[in-house]
């Protein structure tokens, strides 16, 4: 889009929040890069230069604007939709593998060479793989620097910064401000207990007090949201142990490179509110990453919305409920077992089925939350390797094909993860004995993202399309629905939201 200059001009001119994330905006008088809904007078159109990334602003020697704070907007929806080189590099990126694992392991994981990933990032972003890792985490120091009582040492280690020298150089260079300022022109805190966030926002603990870091933070979408059916849905389907919905919020689990940790997702207006507890601070870009991906909160609802709109059976369910996410995943291996285990049962017997399999694989952990019901992380594959089938009270065939999917998961012969191919993903998944149409499309649909996954099979979407008077066969439903692309996953949550399942209602 930042090359469409007059659509750039008139979303700048009217502070289009629904634009953030899409493209930057650099004033070449100031210096300075900005959010298109930036409340300050916008600047004369020759004097304005438009890029695809912060990184790419930040690259062109621009500094971050300190009033709409452009770090801080949602991603580009360009990213969730689609499912080429760059826009899994860039998944890959925001889950922290290029801080872990270099550039070679972000082209390894892509299967390209290093030389041809940093040429397509820097054709279309305008940056490389480097200077968009460093962004991210210029982005993630702020919110340390700003929100924790964390030592500047620690925050530029757990910003994943390799030297507080280069942690410092960076912070001046993109805010223009030293640690230190940034931290006096926060908003004064009262703190609470160590760990436990003040009236008027967070504190952190440092790491070492040996006490896990706890964070509060405002995670940002675009409006409109509907939190009736994601969180509704994420509540019904909590594995015991694992999630659970308490005071409003959704909890669980999170297993994270350097540890492990606790999150709490609660909707707000204009925010989704998110607690987090890490026993390793460098997994906060990657735990953000995870939530925001796991609600969806980087889709552009007003596209989706627009496209849905155009079938006059879909237009009323939209128009009573516009901004509808897809409930996805922190962890795409956990989902695609999941999936198996509520193969052709009710979703209470799935629950259960998957409690079982936590508690007795899973790794034990203390939840931070004195009345939390947090017992587990979710068994990783290969803790699941070693898992006797006897041993589930599940009919024989459906045991054969999770043990045969845990094998593929562990082997690496099918990938799952935010760097995969969702084509080749879901072609894999049906290759593997007992994987139909269904379980493959709703992993593609909340383990892999692909916003155009659909389940013409789904007992209650053929159940909405009788009552609303769509084909209700596979094969005509599929047909009627091509109108629908590439949005269908979303029209899935439409059609699903026709039915009481406790799914579609957000819990007390």
């Amino acid at each position: 889009m930042h090359t469409d200059t007059e659509r750039c001009v008139r979303a700048v001119r009217s502070k289009d929040a629904r634009f953030d994330g899409w493209f930057f905006t650099a004033v070449l008088t100031t210096g300075i890069y900005c959010r298109p809904s930036c409340p300050v007078v916008p600047p004369k159109p020759e004097n304005m230069v438009f890029h695809p990334s912060a990184a790419a602003c930040q690259q062109a020697g621009f500094r971050a604007c300190k009033r709409c704070r452009p770090d801080t907007s949602p991603g580009s929806p360009e990213w969730n939709q689609r499912a080429d080189a760059v826009a899994r590099a860039m998944r890959l990126i925001a889950d922290g593998t290029v801080d872990r694992e270099g550039v070679p392991g972000l082209a390894a994981r892509l299967g390209y060479s290093t030389r041809q990933v940093e040429r397509q990032l820097l054709a279309e972003l305008g940056a490389g793989p480097l200077a968009l890792a460093r962004a991210q985490r210029a982005q993630t120091a702020r919110l340390l620097i700003e929100t924790t009582t964390l030592p500047m040492t620690e925050i530029a280690f757990a910003a994943g910064f390799s030297s507080v020298r280069t942690f410092n150089d960076t912070v001046r260079e993109v805010f223009a401000l030293a640690p230190s300022d940034l931290r006096a022109r926060a908003p004064k805190r009262a703190p609470g207990p160590a760990g436990t966030p003040g009236p008027a926002g967070t504190t952190g603990t440092p790491a070492s007090t040996g006490t896990p870091a706890a964070l509060s933070l405002r995670l940002p979408f675009r409006a409109p949201l509907t939190p009736d059916n994601l969180f509704g849905h994420l509540a019904a389907t909590a594995v015991p142990g694992v999630e659970e919905w308490r005071d409003g919020a959704y909890r669980r689990t999170l297993r994270l490179p350097h540890g492990h940790g606790f999150v709490a997702l609660a909707p707000r207006p204009d925010h989704i509110a998110c607690r987090l507890t890490l026993t390793d601070p460098r997994d906060l870009t990657v735990a953000i990453s995870r939530c925001r991906r796991l609600l969806d909160l980087d889709a552009d609802p007003v596209a989706v919305d627009d496209r849905l709109r155009t079938d006059p059976v879909l237009a009323p369910l939209v128009d009573k409920a516009p901004g509808r996410r897809v409930p996805r995943t922190v962890d795409e291996a956990e989902f695609a077992v999941r999936a198996v285990l509520g193969q052709q049962v009710s979703t209470a017997a799935a629950r259960t089925h998957a409690a079982r399999l936590a508690t007795a694989y899973g790794e034990p952990v203390d939840d931070p939350d004195p009345e939390g019901g947090l017992t587990h992380l979710f068994p990783s594959p290969g803790a699941l390797a070693d898992l006797d089938p006897e041993t589930l009270a599940l009919p024989r065939a459906r045991r054969a094909t999770l043990t045969t999917l845990v094998r593929a998961l562990v082997d690496g012969g099918l990938r799952l993860g935010v760097e995969s191919d969702w084509p080749e993903a879901r072609a894999k998944l049906l290759a593997l004995p007992g994987f139909g149409p269904w379980t493959a499309d709703v992993i593609a649909m909340r383990a892999l993202g692909d916003p155009d996954a659909f389940l013409p099979t789904d007992l209650g979407i053929r159940r909405a399309a009788r009552e609303l008077g769509l084909p209700s066969t596979p094969a005509a439903l599929t047909a009627r629905a091509a109108a629908w692309r590439p949005w269908r996953a979303y029209a899935v949550q439409y059609l699903w939201a026709t039915d009481s399942h406790p799914i579609n209602v957000l819990p007390a």
